[in-house]
């Protein structure tokens, strides 16, 4: 026995194969057994082809004419999209409406209830007529399904008494429409009855752009109707009757005129003129295109052919039509934003607001109700209004007090247009920062030097230094007020969006200068305190004199008939509410004496308690060594480093200096070298000018200690008072250890360090190292002692050794320097190597003595 659903014949597992054969073979030879007559069989499913998207696809005519008269994307034909798939009609579910005409080929479906019980399937026979048993033929053809029910209950009642009868439809019949014009595939096309005209224009394919949507002839037994499909598509007024008969032709015809809408419409194309007209009402174009986005206020603005052939421009009133070939534009009559304020700067996102609403305008108060809608640190004693002026338009700056509106006790209208800008407290700092120093001095933004990083470009310092140049004395209150350099900081925003804006704020300014935690420049609007100023620079320091606070006050007039008031103003009552502030003012809170000096002096090495001491000022080496306990027995008072930063910076430009004249000197030997070369000269000049690069190299590098040359022996400086040095912050005593070895350097056969032996000279150590190299210079040779002075060694033949050299003592016997000795740069290089070697010798005994 077969499996359910196989084939006779055929094993389960042919069973789809050989189904598939058998639908092949129906496809063109009939439908196979089985089926109705009039149905077609399933077909396989087809690869769907790729579409293009509809705005990718070429140009029609009618989409480049007006392409070529508007400007932006180019507009498409309106509707013709609905058939681009040209997906065939899918077949028809569920019940038919009564009003259905049956024809031959249609599936009744009788089934009777009650004395006579059964099913039939019957279908209407070529002649038109339904045959069934126990009753005579019955006409179905041409009849609706209403009438063909009603008939047959008529029948049922009267022949058989006591059954009833219910109709349905099984099977509909399929029809053959021929489909012309411009579509895509024109001919006959199969459809089941209950196609319509949509379903006939999508098995053709669709209509063409060439063709027309809303003059569409249905001709057939009926007679001919035209069909608008804007009408089903547009919602456009009219009914569209889409039925199709047995027999009926569709003639799809070229398309009529068409006019574009472009603009602010809801949906810009271009739309087809009613069927047979030259124009259409204007206000069923908008309709056609979903209306305006705006309700009112719109300018339509008509692009027309004259009689010529021109292309004209016209505006049109709501109640004009278009006429064929017309393009409309719809444009806001006036695209400006009105009843608006705007809050933008160091707030959490900028805000829109209206500007009026109902009765009451908008305030600064209003429009910042919430705290959270600023950032932290926000710079509350001047806010800005940007303001335009009415008559003008010309906008301006109008400062307020935000702090004030904050806590509601002052308030500023708005007006629309207006633009709240908020400043924080970074903001404010930028105007006390070298870059606008230079610009209020005229000069330009400095570009950034090579091989830097561009920064981003300020253009309010280009602002700043044009107001300067065009009035010098503008902003003399904030020019050279002494604030320190803090290097290059970066452009505020709220200056990027505002260039202009500092120019306004340096005018409300006042000057707070001394000892304030953040002197520099506040905005404030008139009659600010002085307390709040204060409050705004972080307050002031521990060391301010409030007893002499200078404040001055320029002129009301600025002819200069009056002098500038200064006065000097007693707080010490801390009463600063009282001093009232306008913009321009300046104040300076002078630095109170103390007698604590600004810095700490540091002991190292032989100290009972080293460290580092807090000193007075004129506080002397003696009285710091005795804070720290005095001296251990193991001290060397005359080898004590005494270093300071001011000698060590000259010390330091004077290795640079040396160098650099050292560098002018090579040149100068070298351009007369080039000329004594003519002679017959033999000199190496190359050697020699690579020697001398490398002494002034050297000299670049040397590192100076700023060693000063002091008495630390507390005994001698018990007995001579005026040996004792003044101490200055940042001071450094290095105590080393009695040494017990002599440093021999420079041009010996053996350098190094000898034990010290009591009553040797200078030559008694180089004789000891091996004596001095074939090219050593011993008159020029020198000793460093341990104090850091430096004496001549005595080596010469007439100069018998030298005097004896104390314990830690460094002799150094530099090289003969006859060879550059004619070039006139030599003299002064014994000093130098003194210098640089005592700071060599001050470094190892500060690092040797730090790491104990």
């Amino acid at each position: 026995m077969a499996a359910p659903g196989a084939l006779p014949g055929l094993s389960p597992g042919a069973t789809g194969e050989a189904l598939q054969r058998l639908l092949d073979a129906g496809a063109t030879r009939g439908p196979p057994a089985g089926l109705p007559r009039g149905v077609a069989p399933a077909a396989p499913p087809a690869q769907p082809a790729p579409v293009t998207p509809y705005a990718e696809e070429p140009l029609s005519a009618a989409e480049s004419f007006f392409a070529g008269r508007l400007d932006g994307p180019p507009l498409r034909q309106f509707g013709y999209d609905t058939f681009r798939n040209g997906a065939a009609p899918a077949p028809a579910f569920g019940a038919l409406p009564d009003d259905y005409v049956l024809g031959p080929d249609d599936e009744v479906v009788l089934a009777f209830r009650g004395r006579a019980r059964q099913t039939l399937t019957l279908r209407v026979g070529r002649d038109g007529a339904l045959l069934l048993p126990d009753l005579p033929p019955v006409p179905a053809a041409g009849r609706t399904l209403a009438a063909l029910r009603a008939d047959l209950e008529a029948r049922a009642a009267r022949d058989l008494s006591g059954s009833e009868v219910f109709v349905s439809i099984g099977q509909v019949r399929q029809v053959n429409v021929l489909v012309a014009g411009e579509v895509l595939r024109p001919g006959f096309h199969g459809l089941n009855a209950l196609a319509s005209v949509l379903d006939a224009l999508s098995a053709a394919g669709g209509v063409r752009k060439t063709g027309s949507l809303r003059a569409i002839r249905v001709e057939g037994p009926r007679g001919r109707r035209t069909i608008d499909l804007y009408a089903v598509i547009a919602d456009a007024p009219g009914d569209a009757d889409l039925a199709l008969r047995e027999g009926d032709r569709i003639v799809v015809p070229p398309v009529g005129g068409t006019v574009a809408v472009a603009g602010d419409v809801a949906r810009p194309a271009i739309y087809e003129l009613p069927p047979r007209a030259a124009a259409a009402p204007l206000a069923e174009m908008l309709a056609l295109a979903g209306g305006t986005l705006r309700a009112g206020g719109n300018r339509l603005l008509v692009q027309q052919n004259d009689a010529a052939g021109r292309r004209s421009f016209a505006e049109l009133a709501p109640a004009s039509t278009l006429r064929r070939g017309d393009a409309l534009l719809v444009q806001p009559g006036a695209d400006v934003a009105a009843n608006l304020v705007r809050l933008s700067g160091h707030v959490a996102a900028p805000l829109t607001r209206a500007a009026a609403g109902g009765p009451r305008r908008q305030t600064v108060r209003g429009l910042i109700g919430d705290r959270r809608l600023l950032r932290d640190d926000p710079y509350v004693r001047l806010g800005v209004v940007w303001r335009a002026d009415a008559r003008t338009g010309q906008r301006g700056y109008l400062g307020f007090d935000l702090g004030r509106a904050l806590e509601g006790r002052g308030d500023l209208p708005l007006q629309d247009g207006d633009e709240v800008v908020v400043l924080a407290r970074a903001d404010v700092a930028f105007l006390a920062s070298p870059a606008v120093q230079r610009a209020l001095r005229g000069e330009a933004p400095v570009p950034p030097a090579q091989g830097q990083a561009p920064a981003p470009d300020c253009p309010a310092l280009l602002a700043l230094a044009v107001a300067a140049r065009a009035s010098p004395q503008r902003f003399a209150h904030a020019r050279g007020a002494g604030f320190p350099d803090i290097g290059a900081a970066p452009c505020p925003q709220a200056f990027l969006d505002h260039p202009d804006l500092p120019v306004f704020l340096i005018d409300q300014a006042v000057v707070l200068t001394g000892e304030a935690r953040r002197p520099g420049l506040f905005p404030i609007v008139e009659d600010t305190g002085l307390d709040q100023v204060i409050a705004a620079a972080g307050g002031l320091s521990d060391a301010a004199d409030l007893r002499v606070v200078e404040f001055a006050r320029e002129p009301p007039e600025p002819s200069g008939a009056i002098p500038l008031a200064r006065t000097r103003l007693d707080l010490t009552s801390r009463n600063f509410a009282a001093i009232r502030l306008s913009p321009r003012d300046t104040v300076r809170i002078p630095r109170g004496f103390g007698d604590r000096d600004t810095g700490p002096v540091t002991l190292v090495g032989e100290f009972l308690r080293p460290g580092t001491y807090d000193i007075r000022r004129g506080e002397r080496l003696s009285e710091v060594i005795a804070r720290a306990g005095g001296l251990t027995p193991q001290a060397y008072p005359y080898g004590a480093v005494f270093t300071r930063d001011s000698v060590r910076q000259r010390q330091q430009e004077g290795f640079q200096r040396t160098a650099r004249e050292l560098e002018t000197s090579l040149i100068q030997v070298a351009a007369g070298q080039a000329v004594a070369g003519t002679r017959g000269s033999t000199v190496d000049l190359g050697s020699a000018i690579t020697a001398g690069r490398e002494l002034a190299n050297s000299l670049r590098e040397a590192r100076a200690a700023g060693r000063m040359v002091v008495e630390a022996n507390p005994v001698i400086l018990a007995a001579r008072p005026e040996l004792d040095v003044l101490l200055e912050p940042g001071d450094l005593v290095a105590m080393p250890k009695r040494p017990s070895e002599i440093t021999v350097v420079g041009a010996v056969l053996n350098p190094g360090s000898l034990q010290f032996r009591t009553g040797w000279r200078a030559s008694d150590y180089v004789r000891a190292s091996g004596g001095a190299q074939r090219f050593a210079d011993p008159p020029r040779a020198f000793i460093v002692l341990p104090n850091g002075q430096s004496t001549a060694a005595g080596l010469s033949a007439w100069q018998q050794g030298g005097p004896p050299v104390p314990p830690g003592s460094l002799v150094v016997v530099p090289q003969d320097p006859s060879p550059y000795e004619t070039w006139g740069f030599v003299r002064d290089l014994t000093q130098v190597l003194g210098q640089v070697s005592v700071s060599a010798a001050a470094l190892a005994v500060i690092a040797r003595e730090a790491n104990r």
